[in-house]
């Protein structure tokens, strides 16, 4: 999805990045042939983060240009009905425009990149399922799904889709509303800000249609624990990889970052390629400040066969 497809409707992104290069900065292919050196004949693990998909006009939390942000925590969710009905109403409006994101050239490289047999996983700290949308197969959604709710009460899920409609007919004229407010910044997990309060305690949240009970996106918020197992996959792909690449994360939660300790403790080979400094710099073999989706997209065109 290009920058203009996104600004249509609400206006104002202020948290929109500017339009990367078609391809890799000369300064950049130094870097990038021996990052393709270090991994030829390997088969390694892929660390994605919120840098991956900013080609597709969403937004990250810390890369440079982005607005600083306090997201939601767990806590602020569960224990406030007022924070309920502000996450609400703001995710309401940041899905009625990030749903229609597309996968860029980074997405669909790594599914090359996994096709080819080079990966032994994808492991992404994203919400946006924009790498299972470019086919890639054995991903692990690391921080869950922003295309599912699920119900705290009860445990059922629901399809993100299916709470829209409900919504929209809980809150008819909203996001007509919420257009005529001007400036909206959004955030990688369809969060969006928005400083008219008058119009955020208008709006009306639905509850689980089973139990009547609190509904929750799907995914991990701060504040709240990776579930085990996930964690346990994440490490079981990095320890049969015989290198871990990371694309487009800041490392700034362990998240993470205890994949790159993990892989550098073992005398792994670690990859860094990110816009800005990362927490895990130090533990890094290569580390490349360069646009993710045309530095994968040239590493998946260069690789030779294994």
């Amino acid at each position: 999805m290009d920058g203009q497809r996104h600004r249509t409707g609400l206006t104002g992104f202020a948290s929109m990045p500017p339009a990367p290069p078609a391809h890799p900065a000369t300064q950049d292919l130094e870097a990038l042939a021996a990052i393709r050196d270090l991994l030829a004949g390997t088969r390694f693990a892929l660390l994605t983060g919120a840098g991956m998909s900013t080609d597709s006009g969403i937004p990250d939390y810390r890369g440079p240009g982005s607005a600083p942000r306090s997201p939601m925590t767990y806590q602020e969710f569960v224990r406030d009905a007022a924070n309920r009905q502000r996450y609400w109403a703001r995710n309401h409006i940041g899905w009625s425009h990030l749903k229609h994101a597309d996968p860029n050239k980074g997405h669909y490289a790594a599914a090359e990149l996994e096709r080819r047999g080079f990966l032994t996983g994808l492991i992404t700290q994203n919400v946006d399922r924009l790498h299972e949308d470019a086919g890639s197969r054995n991903v692990i959604d690391l921080h869950g799904r922003y295309d599912q709710v699920m119900c705290l009460d009860c445990g059922r899920t629901y399809s993100r889709r299916l709470l829209a409609g409900m919504l929209e007919e809980l809150n008819p004229e909203f996001l007509a509303r919420a257009e005529g407010t001007g400036l909206v910044e959004m955030a990688p997990d369809a969060d969006a800000t928005v400083e008219d309060e008058a119009l955020i305690r208008s709006f009306v949240v639905a509850n689980c249609p089973a139990c009547g009970g609190t509904l929750k996106p799907d995914f991990v918020y701060f504040g709240e624990n990776v579930p085990k197992d996930r964690v346990a996959k994440s490490y079981a792909v990095v320890d049969e990889a015989a290198a871990l690449v990371v694309a487009g994360s800041s490392l700034t939660v362990m998240s993470g970052l205890r994949f790159v300790r993990h892989a550098a403790k073992d005398g792994k080979p670690v990859v860094i390629i990110n816009r800005g400094a990362t927490r895990g710099d130090d533990k890094a073999t290569i580390k490349l400040e360069a646009g993710v989706s045309e530095s994968l997209h040239w590493l998946a065109a260069e690789l030779p066969p294994l």
